[in-house]
């Protein structure tokens, strides 16, 4: 008798936003020191980054993958993410979220 494959209940966070010119270094200090080291510590797992190199849309998206919903909704209900995204606004505009169900590559 095959195997039953459990359903996937993992769930991407997609953040877009644009960074703002003048703070890029520090930007991206806080991004690899502090952001994403706690998102993973938080059980959130990174899974792309993107750069709009043309077009009228927000200069990155970043995505990252919890286990399930609830994990998500946890997360995103927190003062640590609170905290996080109140950081994180000091650096970039325009700053979008979404929860979608997770698929394999380039989601929007």
């Amino acid at each position: 008798m095959p195997l039953r494959r459990r359903p996937d209940r993992r769930v991407k966070l997609l953040l877009t936003f644009d960074i703002v010119p003048e703070l890029q270094r520090e930007y991206y200090e806080f991004i690899l020191r502090e952001f994403i080291p706690k998102l993973q510590e938080m059980g959130l797992a990174i899974t792309e980054a993107w750069h709009t190199a043309y077009g009228n849309y927000p200069l990155r998206m970043t995505g990252f993958v919890a286990p399930d919903e609830e994990t998500m909704t946890r997360l995103l209900h927190s003062d640590e993410w609170k905290n996080l995204q109140r950081l994180l606004n000091q650096f970039v505009t325009n700053l979008q979220l979404k929860v979608v169900p997770y698929k394999e590559g380039f989601q929007f």
